[in-house]
């Protein structure tokens, strides 16, 4: 009787520091939204255009369709202001934190693991970026988190339930984001090499198999019907932009990316799950980290971040195993670990969260002597590309519509405007209702699937490029304006905005060539 009431007041007491954990990263994201924060960030701009009524789609040139839908529906309840557009990611944060306190009370880990685990997931500066604005990231994140969990209850329980849900997850998992498939490569030879191999007899894994085959098969038939554009823009991505990040890039990323301190947290998970005698039983779970570690370290070219969904379940089994040495040997080992974790994490918090102005943050990133960063090969000014990305949209709608002012009410309603990526269009196009322009068109990712509509290109306001160029294409070219946009990515500004007319080429003859998948 003394044991079920000391049972009870432990998972009451489990409940309520999860519930804490959970309102941790959630109040953050939720404050920053509120009260900090910049603009729109440039690939919110294009999941916006992408999610409305025309653009939804079975897949799109450079993710799948799972995130646009997601997007589309909170739109629907929640309108498009940045708060509203930032609301998910911000509960996906704490779900997240959820679902690894999760695994670690099946590994049956108490209040210190919980503590452990949760306190490296809230303050890993890739998390909290991530979860920061809306992309497909932050949905891989907490997928990869579900999945892990309920990898860990098959290997406890193997019931078929269990084995359908997590084909539903990994199912939506690659609507999401085709990188779930790093994990799908090494949960299915991990079952091969561990005492779960029995299980391979039956038919509960291959009707997980063909569930999340089922659920992704839109993706592939979108895929096969324009031409394997998504294969074409990894492709070109991977020869393109990220050509010059190499091996010490994604190792080193590994580190400073999850929080360098949390390294005394999810190497000793890694650890946990392949070696000790308690954590070995789910040794799928480091197979799958070290397959994906492996895949990416090979491609060569792999940003860091990709790997960044591999961690919850290491966090998992790092809390764990060092709960367990606290309380045998070590009982100061908790405190040790836990207190870096969170000191390193609030002093690196402006460089992954915009919670300081402009001014101040750049007077800090100095003083910690943190030059600016980006992923791609682009040049940067005083900003790393994260942040950089979120100024100069609405200046540049601006400027469009006084170039739009310019002309007559005739070639207003014949012009379109050209932008030389999807973030200058989708600005354009978000804007357009505020400032009255008209449809923006480009050759990059899906805006090229989308194509130039109805119009004939007779008058086409133009971002960018340079005139001599131009008048190749048109038989007048004008320029209107320069556009300039303080803090954005250098080649965001001082670009020219032209307006050009009678092209020399039809609109549809030329489409084929400004195509541009990366």
């Amino acid at each position: 009787m003394i044991n079920i009431k000391n049972e009870h007041t432990s998972l009451r007491n489990d409940s309520v520091t999860i519930i804490i954990l959970c309102c941790i990263p959630l109040f953050m994201h939720l404050y920053v939204n509120i009260f900090a924060g910049y603009g729109y960030f440039r690939d919110e701009l294009y999941y916006i255009k992408c999610s409305g009524a025309d653009q939804l789609s079975f897949g799109y040139v450079d993710h799948p369709p799972f995130s646009i839908y997601i997007l589309s529906i909170s739109r629907l309840l929640f309108g498009e202001s940045l708060f509203a557009v930032r609301l998910v990611p911000a509960l996906a944060s704490s779900l997240t934190v959820l679902f690894t306190c999760l695994m670690v009370l099946k590994l049956k880990g108490k209040t210190a693991a919980l503590f452990i685990s949760s306190v490296c997931v809230i303050f890993a500066p890739v998390y909290m970026g991530m979860f920061g604005f809306y992309s497909m990231n932050f949905i891989d994140i907490f997928i990869w988190s579900v999945a892990a969990y309920l990898i860990i209850i098959i290997i406890d329980n193997d019931k078929l339930s269990d084995w359908i849900l997590l084909g539903l997850t990994l199912g939506f998992g690659l609507l999401n984001k085709i990188g779930i498939l790093w994990l799908c490569f090494g949960f299915f030879p991990g079952l091969i090499i561990t005492e779960k191999r029995k299980v391979l007899l039956t038919y509960k894994p291959y009707l997980c198999a063909l569930i999340a085959l089922l659920i992704f098969s839109p993706f592939i038939i979108w895929n096969f019907m324009n031409d394997f554009a998504h294969v074409e823009f990894i492709r070109n991505a991977t020869s393109g932009k990220y050509s010059h990040l190499d091996f010490k890039d994604f190792i080193l990323g590994q580190i400073l990316n999850m929080n360098p301190a949390a390294v005394f947290v999810w190497l000793p998970g890694l650890y946990y799950f392949l070696f000790n005698k308690k954590g070995r039983k789910y040794r799928i779970l480091s197979i799958i980290y070290l397959t994906s570690f492996a895949i990416l370290l090979i491609n060569g070219h792999s940003k860091a971040e990709y790997l960044a969904p591999a961690y919850t379940a290491l966090f998992a089994g790092g809390g764990v195993f060092l709960e367990k040495l606290s309380a045998e040997k070590f009982k100061w080992l908790k405190y040790a670990v836990i207190i870096p974790v969170i000191i390193l994490g609030i002093v690196i918090i402006p460089l992954a969260m915009p919670v300081l102005s402009v001014e101040q943050f750049i007077s800090y990133s100095k003083k910690l002597g943190m030059a600016p960063s980006t992923s791609e090969s682009k040049e940067l000014s005083e900003l790393p590309q994260h942040y950089a990305d979120m100024f100069g949209w609405e200046e540049l709608a601006q400027d469009v519509s006084k170039v739009c002012l310019n002309l007559s009410d005739e070639e207003r309603k014949n012009a379109v405007v050209f932008g030389r990526n999807y973030g200058e269009a989708a600005a354009v196009d978000f804007y357009s209702n505020k400032y009255k322009l008209p449809k923006a068109v480009s050759g990059h990712n899906s805006y090229w699937i989308w194509g130039f509509g109805n119009s004939i290109g007779s008058v086409v306001i133009i971002i960018g490029g340079n005139k001599e160029d131009l008048l190749i294409l048109f038989e007048n070219v004008e320029q209107a304006l320069i556009h300039t946009a303080e803090y954005s990515m250098p080649y965001e500004n001082n670009i020219p905005i032209f307006i050009a007319k009678n092209p020399k080429v039809p609109l549809d003859k030329l489409w084929k060539d400004i195509k541009h998948f990366d």
